[in-house]
């Protein structure tokens, strides 16, 4: 594959190269307050931060359980609010339970998320598949870095649906041309070992890499 030409990527993975995408979080408190309360009793004072205070550091993650142990990415809806709402929508309708990852590459990234993936006995049809609808693209100034959950999409730069890929590598040659919507926080052990996986000619693995997700609150 040439990582110059992101073109031949995005037409060989599918109509859509990645179709999903997330903006990082802060989880920065923002109520601008700087001093503490007087505090008239040191034995009744504490450092543990308080249950509302744990409840604000808590954010929706998406858990994506595969064959090689969990992955765990956070949203970014500040970059890419429609490629976040679409995959949480996505997920909790169990869209991507059953589906696989249907393209590995060594280096570069693994790629999921098309509803033709259920079916192991029409290889063919990976990653031809989406969700009946696009979403524009949101293109944004994050990078993708390793780690980086974005959207796969066909050379319509606003034809991204369901499939998305997760990159295992730093890939700048994809900056600015696809819709990052998301970040692995935990996992990419798993991600590694998947990319790793044995393939064919259409670099899908040749092992089933089945995944099942679902939203949770970490």
């Amino acid at each position: 594959m040439n990582r110059t030409l992101p073109i031949a990527v995005l037409v060989s993975l599918m109509p859509f190269f990645g179709a999903t995408q997330c903006a990082p979080g802060s989880g920065t408190n923002s109520d601008g307050l700087n001093a503490a309360p007087p505090k008239s009793d040191a034995a009744e004072q504490s450092d543990e931060p308080s249950k509302t205070d744990k409840d604000k550091q808590m954010q929706e993650v998406a858990v994506i359980t595969t064959p090689h142990g969990e992955i765990v990415v956070k949203f970014f809806p500040e970059l890419a609010p429609k490629h976040v709402e679409s995959f949480k929508k996505l997920v909790k309708e169990g869209f991507y339970d059953g589906t696989a990852f249907h393209r590995v590459i060594p280096g570069f990234m693994i790629q999921g998320g098309d509803p033709n993936s259920k079916d192991p006995n029409n290889r063919a049809a990976h990653g031809t598949g989406g969700p009946g609808y696009s979403i524009p693209a949101e293109f944004s100034d994050r990078k993708h870095t390793r780690g980086i959950l974005s959207a796969a999409r066909s050379q319509d730069p606003n034809s991204a649906g369901s499939q998305f890929f997760l990159c295992v590598a730093d890939s700048p040659w994809l900056d600015n041309q696809y819709s990052i919507f998301g970040e692995v926080v935990s996992g990419m052990e798993a991600a590694d070992k998947i990319v790793a996986e044995d393939r064919d000619a259409r670099d899908n693995p040749i092992n089933r890499m089945e995944v099942k997700m679902v939203l949770e609150e970490r």
